[in-house]
């Protein structure tokens, strides 16, 4: 608690403060924000981030400590504090009937208190040839001992954090020569509220201001207490239901976009009712249909819901959904081309299959030659019972029926739902596991609109428990809303103000159980718990080149009639499709026999007008023409077309 000897003006994150003389300020945390840094050496300072990389060394005092009790008292504390610290005597130690030579390095181990807690500490002495032992050195000991240069690194963060090492000078670590020794001093700012204000102040360490300390005397001054939403989660059951009001409001709240989330300004006053552990689950509107939307749905959400077919685009999506729910069925939703080079078979719409299991081949070599496994998901295919005719058909194996599919393979599935019941949300988390896509078929009565009823499609996603704290507008104390705990920063104090109902008639609560958040929270989840993003395994290598002799094989098998002298590279042929080839040549015993005659058309149907914007041939391309065509009018017996053309011509001009 600070009291201020002069009055000004300062600003003070970002606005105008006036802190005028006699004014009371409670100190109550402080935020550590970077770190300055003096080079004493060229007396220079600059600014070092927290999360700065680097490491850094003490710098042994050059000024001798008189006692073991003393080099104790300045051990830095923490997990290391012990067996860092090495010193050595400038005089011969005699400890009882152990003489310890003068320049021989001693770490302290430990601390320990014997014979009348009396203090020792326990080091160990390095002689000559590195040999080794513990003594007990009790803390009286006097003498000149210096400090050992120690070869061990500190954080900024672990020297800031330390009352010892923060005094202490330092050099970097690389390079070994500390060419710069530097001293190091927090940059923080002080949260602190004062006597006559509500909302939270912050000083900056920079602020040059008198202030002297008064914590003892006004012990009797009440101040304002704020709270965050943790702390208030943390309050006994029996402090509500209570009244407090808005210090801090959520700035710049990019997870949630709900109704309540703009009324929470500061000086607004709210109704905790309690505090509780609530299983929330995570669901979002399918990719790709129009903007896709995010909720938090409360357990007690009283909806009806109806199961959904859900929609998978590769083989892995199928195994991924089979491996949480066995026994699923999908429907082919999309023809697909045999890729025989990859062992694709080929999948025909509106084919049901049914899952097996997930196998692993030798089917793939990689660039060095050696054999790559391959998974590859099982299928079985499922005809209905009007396609089993013949007993022969009902007693083939099993294994003939069955589909091969690797799971790199693109496809379009849905899955096969027979299922028509009407679920709550807490049934089908407790009987199915997540993801699930559903539709709501009945919307929940106890709200004035539900966003979920007019949804064509909706996919639970994931539970998650959190701390929420239940809370209302003392003008609408029934209407309810959740507060997440650790999704919100929000600062409250507790106020002394009525409840808004009478002491014997206490509303019936209407919680609001769909909350919408943002994409944002979204992907701040799947971070916050590490979810791993799923993707498909890779293809196997294609191979470089196929021999002519594996083509023509391969052409014979597709098309009988279709014959190629060349080998097609598997580059130029797209998967899926087929290249549209040129018609074969007529066999050799028929190459002299003209084509049959067209039979000419009638004046009517020929005549058009002619085109006016093309011009004319010129006479020497005509001539060109005909000698053309006289050579070539003795291998055949047909009219040429450019006869007809000219023929027609002439009939125009006529």
């Amino acid at each position: 608690m600070g009291h201020y000897f002069a009055g000004s003006v300062y600003e003070i994150s970002g606005s105008e403060v006036c802190l005028s003389t006699g004014d009371l300020v409670k100190i109550t945390s402080f935020e550590l924000l970077s770190v300055s840094c003096l080079d004493i050496t060229n007396n220079t300072t600059f600014e070092l981030p927290l999360d700065h990389s680097g490491l850094y060394t003490l710098v042994p005092e050059d000024l001798p400590y008189n006692t073991i009790e003393e080099i104790v008292g300045l051990l830095p504390v923490g997990k290391d504090a012990f067996g860092s610290f090495t010193f050595f005597s400038n005089s011969d130690l005699v400890i009882e009937n152990l003489t310890v030579p003068a320049g021989t390095e001693m770490t302290i181990l430990s601390v320990e208190h014997i014979k009348n807690e009396k203090g020792f500490a326990r080091c160990r002495v390095t002689g000559h040839q590195e040999a080794s032992a513990e003594v007990l050195i009790p803390f009286s000991c006097h003498g000149d001992f210096y400090e050992c240069q120690n070869e061990r690194g500190y954080s900024l963060n672990e020297i800031m954090y330390s009352t010892r090492l923060c005094k202490r000078r330092f050099c970097q670590t690389k390079p070994k020569k500390c060419d710069s020794i530097l001293y190091f001093s927090p940059i923080y700012q002080i949260l602190g509220i004062m006597h006559m204000r509500k909302n939270i102040v912050k000083f900056p360490s920079t602020l040059e201001v008198d202030i002297t300390d008064v914590t003892e005397e006004c012990k009797h001054l009440t101040f304002v207490t704020p709270l965050s939403l943790a702390e208030v989660a943390a309050q006994p059951n029996e402090a509500f239901p209570t009244m407090a009001e808005i210090l801090e409001e959520p700035v710049a709240n990019t997870f949630f976009c709900c109704s309540w989330l703009k009324a929470l300004q500061n000086g607004k006053h709210l109704v905790l009712h309690r505090c509780n552990k609530t299983h929330m689950v995570l669901a979002s509107t399918p990719k790709g249909r129009k903007t896709q939307q995010y909720f938090l749905l409360s357990q007690d959400y009283g909806g009806q819901l109806r199961r959904r077919a859900r929609e998978f685009s590769s083989v892995y999506e199928v195994y991924l959904a089979f491996s949480k729910s066995p026994g699923l069925t999908v429907t082919v939703m999309k023809h697909c081309e045999a890729v025989e080079e990859e062992g694709v078979p080929a999948l025909s719409s509106g084919e049901q299959l049914e899952v097996l299991r997930l196998e692993t081949t030798n089917t793939s070599k990689n660039e060095s030659g050696a054999s790559q496994g391959v998974d590859n998901l099982i299928f079985k295919r499922v005809e209905d019972d009007d396609d089993d005719d013949d007993d022969d058909e009902e007693n083939a194996s099993e294994k003939d029926s069955e589909v091969c599919l690797p799971l790199f393979t693109p496809a379009n599935f849905a899955e096969k739902i027979t299922d028509k019941k009407k679920y709550s949300l807490l049934e089908l988390c407790k009987y199915f596991s997540l993801p699930l896509d559903l539709k709501v078929v009945k919307h929940d009565k106890t709200m004035e609109k539900d966003p979920l009823a007019g949804l064509a499609a909706l996919r639970l996603e994931d539970v998650l428990e959190e701390t929420t704290v239940l809370a209302s507008f003392p003008d609408t104390p029934e209407q309810c809303f959740e507060l997440p705990v650790r999704w919100m920063q929000l600062s409250l104090s507790f106020i002394s103000d009525p409840l808004p109902w009478p002491d014997s008639e206490t509303p019936e609560i209407k919680i609001q159980t769909v909350t919408e958040v943002t994409e944002n929270f979204y992907h701040e989840y799947q971070r916050l718990y590490e979810k791993p993003i799923l993707t498909p395994p890779p293809r196997p290598p294609k191979r470089k080149s196929l021999t002519v002799q594996s083509m023509k094989a391969s052409a014979k098998t597709k098309d009988s009639t279709v014959k190629s002298s060349h080998p097609i590279k598997k580059k130029d042929k797209p998967q899926g499709q087929t290249k549209k080839r040129n018609p074969p040549p007529p066999p050799d015993e028929i190459e002299d026999v003209p084509p049959p005659l067209i039979p000419r058309k009638s004046l009517s149907t020929c005549l058009a007008i002619n085109n006016t914007y093309v011009k004319a041939p010129k006479k020497k391309h005509e001539q060109q023409h005909k000698s053309e065509r006289k050579s070539s009018d003795s291998d055949h017996d047909y009219e040429p077309v450019e006869d007809m053309l000219n023929a027609f011509d002439h009939i125009m001009s006529y």
